[in-house]
């Protein structure tokens, strides 16, 4: 018996058991690039400038992710990803399918530490304390049309073609919310939503921002 021989295949076998795979091993920005890009574009700022730009995506920007979402939440959903939309991407009549991939443990990590650096400026730390604000609950219910297009409770009330918001609290940062409400046009130029900053005072604005970010 080759002995030496032996040896070095033994060696280079179990070397190779050990090598993580290589999304694994990658970067989140690798894996992102591999995985996510046919969907999603992190090179911000907004990108679309007409309806047929807002159409032609397949999935949300998330340019400002790392501001938009709550770390721990992101971990967890891309593991085990439910749908955030009753409809699908930019449909107002199909359903969504739920079939967003799912990704392992290490690379949901890798990627929610690449996700979370993508930042916006206009986002201010601090800015939102959630709560059941009395005052927001009565502007988000009464005077804005948002339970027309969003689900906003543990019953499942409200519309159907926007996001839902519940579990707002586990899934939104608080001062992202505030941010996208006062600057709707700089994070979605191309939208459905009404541009709520030029129609509600600062006061109004954080008060909503609040109330969204308590629901459970």
């Amino acid at each position: 018996m080759d002995f030496p021989r032996v040896m070095a295949a033994s060696v280079a076998a179990s070397a190779m058991a050990l090598t993580p795979t290589v999304s694994q091993s990658a970067g989140g920005d690798e894996i992102f690039k591999k995985s996510c890009t046919s969907c999603h574009y992190v090179d911000g700022p907004a990108k679309e400038k007409s309806i047929a730009d807002q159409l032609a995506k397949k999935g949300p920007e998330l340019w400002y992710a790392g501001s938009k979402f709550q770390k721990v939440w992101l971990v967890a959903w891309l593991q085990d990803p439910k749908p955030i939309r009753p409809l699908a991407y930019n449909s107002i009549s199909e359903k969504n399918k739920g079939d967003h991939p799912k990704a392992s443990a290490a690379d949901a990590q890798a990627l929610t530490d690449y996700l979370m650096t993508l930042t916006s400026t206009v986002v201010t730390a601090g800015a939102v304390k959630p709560g059941a604000n009395v005052r927001g609950r009565a502007t988000f219910t009464k005077k804005m049309p948002c339970t027309g297009c969003h689900i906003y409770g543990k019953e499942g009330q409200g519309g159907q073609s926007g996001p839902s918001l519940a579990g707002a609290s586990k899934r939104l940062n608080p001062d992202w919310i505030l941010a996208y409400l006062a600057n709707t046009k700089t994070f979605k130029p191309v939208r459905d939503m009404p541009d709520f900053g030029q129609v509600l005072n600062a006061k109004d604005l954080q008060d909503v921002a609040a109330y969204v970010a308590s629901f459970e």
